[in-house]
């Protein structure tokens, strides 16, 4: 290795000793079994050569202190393992962004989980979601209190480990996971199928365990797992059940309440359009199922009026749109919204489709407001898509869920 070349960054501590030989020559650590016949004495864990009179002496622990160093130098974190810093000054050592992994392969695993960590803030409130107050209220209670007044969730009113939403699509439930990633205040870690479904055989249950160590070193954390119902359905499904998925599937229920399950703040919420498909054994872990229903008429009247504001529009009917609007998601209620918006753009459209030359951006006439008419043009164009297992959701949310009694 040529003395110009870089030191390479995140090696463990054996990676690091051989680059540290390589780089500044070996020096060869003597112990008693291989004395050397030719003068060659070892005192104090150090070695003597004789033919040099004693002016060549290696201290053994003073090779050990060099290997730290360059090791921290390498992770970055500026400090020796005493806290203190390189420079002779004393510093808080910071949390490093990775806990200390036994090999190269699990810690390259680790690093590509995180990649799904949220840096930034979704920029989601809970006052930006209209309704569901039972499942905003169990969320701020399985999360956000215990962060705030850890002294009473302790013992028996340990927080909850586990929520699952469930409810028809496009009602809120990613939502709320952003509003937990904005309010919390807690490390996000955003996991699909694809981040830890490898296909490699093992390494699938090899990233899940290595996301929950993750999670545990940058407690209090949260791992959303969207769709869970692609990772986890039930187990030996008419016995066509692969062994990778059902390896990947143990693995996940182990870490989530097993042997490995620590007191660290490691919360889990997971969200579903298909709850019935759930192995029950993760059903037991998710400890709050809460559902969430399509939007009532005061969360629906609520949408309209933030979507279609009065100010900017004639008279709207909002009564007639929530009663028409009924079975309507939130994201069936956002399209119909964007259908009426459209209607005063496709008069302009007309208009200048009409025009033989292109007419340029600062004479470009203004787009005119929504009309009742064109609310009953988006109503006649847009049809709700999740009301069609309505039924299938309040059977097994009596059965399997959480509700608040006030």
């Amino acid at each position: 290795m040529a003395d110009d070349e870089p030191m390479p960054t995140r090696l463990s501590f054996q990676e690091f000793k051989l680059f540290y030989d390589s780089k500044f020559g070996r020096k060869k650590e003597v112990v008693a079994k291989d004395m050397p016949a030719n003068g060659q004495t070892v005192n104090n864990g150090s070695y003597t050569n004789g033919a040099s009179n004693g002016s060549e002496r290696v201290n053994n622990t003073s090779n050990l202190a060099n290997y730290e160093q360059y090791a921290n130098q390498g992770r970055g974190n500026g400090v020796h393992s005493n806290g203190t810093s390189l420079a002779g000054v004393d510093e808080k050592p910071q949390k490093s962004l990775l806990p200390p992994f036994e090999s190269a392969e699990v810690r390259a695993l680790a690093e590509s989980l995180c990649r799904d960590i949220i840096r930034g803030s979704p920029d989601v409130s809970w006052d930006s979601i209209k309704g569901l107050e039972n499942a905003k209220r169990l969320l701020k209670e399985a999360v956000v209190m215990p962060i705030k007044y850890p002294k009473y969730f302790t013992g028996l009113l340990s927080p909850w480990k586990g929520i699952l939403l469930f409810g028809p699509p496009g009602t809120g439930k990613t939502m709320l996971a952003k509003a937990v990633a904005t309010e919390c205040k807690t490390t996000f870690f955003n996991i699909s199928a694809s981040s830890i479904v490898s296909k490699w055989r093992g390494d699938s249950e090899k990233l899940v365990k290595v996301l929950f160590e993750l999670a545990r070193h940058h407690a209090p954390s949260t791992i959303f797992l969207d769709e869970i119902d692609a990772i986890i359905s039930q187990r030996g499904e008419a016995r066509s059940e692969h062994e990778a998925s059902r390896r990947l599937k143990t693995e996940l229920l182990i870490q989530m309440d097993g042997l490995t399950r620590t007191d660290e703040l490691v919360f889990v919420l997971a969200a579903t359009n298909l709850p019935w498909e759930l192995d029950a054994a993760m059903l037991r872990r998710l400890e709050k199922r809460i559902l969430v229903p399509l939007p009532e008429p005061e969360a629906r009247r609520g949408m309209f009026e933030e979507l279609l504001p009065s100010k900017f529009n004639e008279d709207l009917p909002y009564d007639v749109l929530v009663e028409r609007s009924e079975g309507f998601s939130g994201s069936d209620i956002r399209l119909l919204c964007k259908e009426a918006a459209m209607q005063p753009l496709r008069r302009i459209m007309t208009f200048l489709e009409d025009k033989q030359e292109l007419v340029p951006e600062d004479e470009l006439p203004k787009v005119g407001p929504i009309t009742p008419g064109d609310i009953d043009v988006a109503l006649r164009n847009t049809r709700p898509s999740a009301h069609l297992h309505a039924h299938r959701y309040d059977q097994f949310n009596s059965d399997y869920g959480s509700q608040i009694l006030q």
